[in-house]
């Protein structure tokens, strides 16, 4: 069996043979008159009519004087039907090839064809050539397509093969470009703005997270790349916006799980004079919206629990339902209970060991069974460093988390805008990052400045494309064009390229 490095020094010879023939192997002048399913799905309307058609070869078949292939483009594919009568010769002024340079193309070219639509005997839509114009010519065979990739080194490293070999991730991924366009069509019809918000920071902050650090070489300055887009956008309320959001990518210097990356696209919005009660509300109409315009469904079965958004969603208070499954006030007990508690349910925690960990651990050991939909509500203070105090109990928190079989996909609360509070909180929030919890929040004085010259009463609320991994029911690098990984090179490309590592 060759191997691939014979296969590409084939495949170069080819393309040394097209250039001595005058043929440009990669021109940059195409045509195209329609996608090819399109022609597929109005066969009536296009038979017997010439068109342009381009896109990969896929397959290649050949009988004698006849030749059957498979064009494909983003669209879908079309037989291609080449006979040798029909096709014209090789001509140099148009840059076509004849019959016998068929041989000259390999499956995974991209080329041009002229020809009528027809149909073979056999019923097959096909385009009957007349001219066969290469437009770029492939160096490496694509895998077999019989057998797709399966390989998640090929499909998460080489996208652009998995794209072209599984169809259905490319459906896939034209859905998630829907669910986020729906997801704007949702904030658009309620009069929200989308703003742009800095993606390097001096000081990050609106989630408990770990930040990527880079340096700003004109500034000599060091930088982090955000966690959240929360405390500009509530700057921009301070400044007289009422409703904005921002959908873009956030950086978090975290494990790395089937519900995490590192990088991450996320909608985040704020709305002046609004609570958190007002929030939830839009957040059922909006989960409601998206699930009916990407799926036609509101109703969903992920690990084995079953959902309808369309129901009424449950309220979960925070600090009962830890009382009531697990026997423990996260106020008033000790945190060797609670470390205790955890282990008896099997959960390990390694790193820097706080109470907020802890009760968070807590939770997420009652949150795997709650198939919801749900709000949780009543989260503590002291776990909730930008959001605004209950009225009726200071301890708590006018806060809410969407919970979806077992899953938290959402989070948002009426803002804290008491700029001696929030200073007050942020102080707290630093001495934990400097008694070793990286992923506590910093002191952003800058921030605490703007709400001196106010803020009105606002609420925040934001989901990120965990949301569509969870919906899809599917891993987030799977539902990610291209996830991060470590670096490697395989000793094949090497050779080729003569590269030492």
């Amino acid at each position: 069996m060759a191997t691939l490095k014979e296969l590409r020094d084939v495949r170069i010879e080819k393309l040394n043979k097209l250039r001595g023939m005058g043929i440009d192997p990669y021109p940059a002048k195409s045509q195209k008159d329609y996608p090819n399913a399109e022609v597929v799905e109005n066969f009536a309307k296009f038979e017997g009519k010439e068109v342009t058609l381009t896109g990969r070869l896929m397959s290649w078949r050949e009988h004698g004087s006849l030749v059957f292939a498979d064009l494909q483009d983003f669209s879908g594919k079309i037989q291609l039907y080449i006979h040798q009568d029909d096709l014209e010769q090789a001509d140099v002024k148009t840059q076509t090839l004849g019959f016998a340079d068929l041989g000259l193309l390999d499956v995974g070219d991209f080329v041009q064809v002229t020809g009528m639509v027809t149909k073979t005997q056999r019923g097959e839509i096909s385009l009957q050539p007349k001219q066969i114009k290469i437009l770029t010519k492939s160096l490496r065979p694509l895998p077999d397509k019989w057998e797709g990739v399966k390989d998640p080194e090929i499909i998460f490293r080489r996208r652009y093969i998995d794209l072209v070999m599984n169809r259905d991730h490319v459906e896939l991924f034209k859905r998630k470009a829907k669910f986020w366009k729906v997801n704007r069509e949702f904030m658009g019809k309620r009069g929200f703005t989308e703003v742009e918000t800095p993606i390097l920071e001096h000081v990050t902050g609106g989630a408990d997270a770990k930040p990527f650090t880079t340096h700003h070489d004109a500034l000599d300055q060091d930088f982090y790349l955000r966690i959240s887009t929360e405390l500009y956008q509530k700057r921009l309320i301070g400044g007289g916006f009422e409703k904005v959001f921002t959908l873009g990518p956030n950086f978090r210097n975290e494990g790395l799980s089937d519900e995490h990356l590192q990088e991450y696209y996320q909608i985040e919005w704020y709305w002046a004079y609004a609570d958190y009660r007002d929030n939830m509300e839009m957040v059922k109409e909006m989960f409601r919206y998206v699930a009916s315009e990407v799926y036609g469904t509101t109703k969903f079965t992920r690990g084995g629990q079953t959902f309808d958004l369309a129901n009424e969603w449950e309220e979960i208070d925070y600090i009962k339902i830890i009382k009531e499954k697990l026997d423990v006030d996260i106020f008033k007990d000790s945190e060797e209970k609670m470390l205790k508690t955890l282990k008896d349910n099997g959960v390990k925690i390694s790193g820097e060991i706080n109470r907020n960990r802890l009760v968070d651990n807590l939770w997420k050991v009652i949150r795997k069974d709650v198939s919801g939909p749900a709000f949780l509500i009543n989260e503590p203070k002291f776990m909730s460093p930008l959001a605004k105090s209950r009225a009726d109990n200071p301890e708590l928190t006018e806060r809410f988390h969407v919970i979806l079989a077992g899953s938290e996909l959402g989070n948002g609360y009426s803002e804290l805008n008491d700029p001696q509070d929030q200073l007050a909180r942020f102080i707290e929030q630093q001495g934990a990052r400097e008694a070793g919890d990286a992923e506590a929040q910093m002191l952003d004085i800058d921030f605490v400045e703007m709400l001196e010259y106010g803020m009105p009463p606002v609420s925040g609320y934001g989901h990120s494309e965990r949301l569509f991994w969870f919906l899809e029911n599917i891993p987030a690098r799977e539902g990610t064009l291209f996830p991060q990984m470590r670096h490697k090179l395989d000793e094949t490309t090497k050779e080729i390229y003569g590269i030492k590592e």
